[in-house]
């Protein structure tokens, strides 16, 4: 029998549109929290609209109805990312405030849209990746702002692995347009980057596609074949205002490696930084003298996970049960695998409340979105390209969310 969490109603009502499995880890985290309600879950099957506000409390809604309801007053849109944009405005038009999974659109016309309708109805918008406001990524930031290896000047991040296909149920989107590594699991690394130095003026990058096909053997779809349509390597540059020069690596044609996440160079040492995909882990120094030392953080990083470890959590979830413990997952159960996302959802309802700019602001996601389509663009054309845009790094967070 699964516990339902009694909440108190004065709290702010929370919908959830989207009930697929990252939905387990949003819902987990408004569960949990003390400083949110879960109303209402839609999607585009109802069944599993129903499933998953049976496990966390809420009732299953129909989009329109989500919309609709006066109570509701902040709205989640886990939808894929070719719907952000229409999905979105859509949450906005109907006086909720809005947060969206990454990326926050596939275009830098429609995040403006969006940017732009919000601060014409008084709303906010905040936008994943929320990794950042992890203890590990925290601490980072915060040996920086103190100076520990001075002046940053360089760097180096890399996510890098075999792709999709080999444990995602429904790989294909991520091979099309909108797709790939840059929009996919560039928004982690380049995220962190700007929380931790800053905002980017120029980029350059090379990409490649090595194979025009990729087989698909996860079990839901083993043997099917997917059309790629985007750079599944990139190479890149950032040039930040700062002054710092980095490296990026992003690519979904790698079996194994042993390049870090997240190195930066400064005037007297390095850091090393946790993986921008994951909350926890621990930061690193070294000055040139021997073996790093573990100086912040938060230990017991999971790490990366292998292809048969996920599929096989990810079966074990889509049977309803967690993959640790095996009970029944419901609003009682720890976070899967480790996944607190939605940090970045309490933060904006913290924002909203201060009525202050939340740190996973609109203007943070549509700055990183520029960045990415600005790579993408060096990757298929050649060249280098200006950014635009600028933004403020978020603020460090005085204490950690619980």
């Amino acid at each position: 029998m699964i516990e339902v969490l009694k909440k108190d109603p004065s709290l702010p009502a929370i919908g959830v549109i989207g009930a697929g499995m990252v939905s387990h880890a949003y819902l987990g985290t408004i569960s949990r929290s003390p400083e949110l309600r879960l109303k209402a879950v839609s999607s585009r099957t109802m069944v599993s609209a129903a499933a998953q506000a049976q496990r966390y409390g809420g009732l299953a809604m129909t989009t329109e109805a989500m919309l609709a309801d006066p109570e509701i007053s902040v709205v989640v849109n886990l939808a894929p990312p070719e719907l952000h944009h229409q999905i979105g405005r859509a949450v906005l038009e109907a006086g909720k405030h809005l947060y969206t999974e990454k990326p926050f659109a596939t275009s830098l016309s429609d995040a403006h849209e969006l940017i732009a309708l919000a601060d014409r109805l008084g709303l906010k918008i905040g936008c994943a990746p929320d990794t950042f406001l992890g203890p590990g990524h925290q601490a980072a930031r915060k040996l920086l702002d103190d100076g520990v290896v001075g002046k940053i000047v360089g760097g180096a991040a890399t996510m890098a692995s075999r792709g999709m296909e080999h444990w995602h149920p429904n790989p294909a989107f991520f091979y099309g347009r909108g797709g790939g590594p840059l929009l996919d699991i560039g928004p982690y690394a380049v995220t962190q980057l700007i929380n931790l130095l800053g905002p980017v003026e120029r980029v350059a990058a090379i990409g490649s596609s090595p194979r025009a096909q990729r087989t698909v053997t996860s079990p839901t779809r083993a043997g099917q074949t997917i059309q790629v349509e985007v750079c599944t390597t990139v190479n890149g540059v950032l040039l930040f205002e700062s002054g710092a020069n980095v490296a990026l690596t992003l690519s979904w044609d790698v079996r194994q490696h042993r390049r870090p996440p997240i190195e930066l160079y400064g005037e007297t040492g390095t850091l090393a930084c946790p993986d921008p995909n994951a909350f926890g882990g621990e930061v690193s120094l070294g000055r040139g003298q021997g073996d790093w030392t573990t100086i912040a953080g938060e230990p017991g990083g999971t790490g990366p996970l292998d292809a048969a470890t996920i599929v096989n959590a990810m079966q074990t979830i889509e049977a309803g049960l967690h993959p640790a413990t095996g009970q029944p997952i419901g609003p009682t159960s720890p976070p899967i695998l480790g996944d607190r996302r939605g940090l970045g959802l309490i933060e904006l309802v913290r924002a909203i409340r201060e009525q202050r700019e939340p740190r996973v602001s609109g203007r943070l996601a549509a700055h990183v979105l520029e960045i990415l389509l600005a790579l993408e663009a060096c990757a298929e054309h050649g060249g280098d390209r200006s950014v635009t845009s600028r933004v403020a790094r978020p603020a460090p967070l005085s204490e950690p969310i619980p």
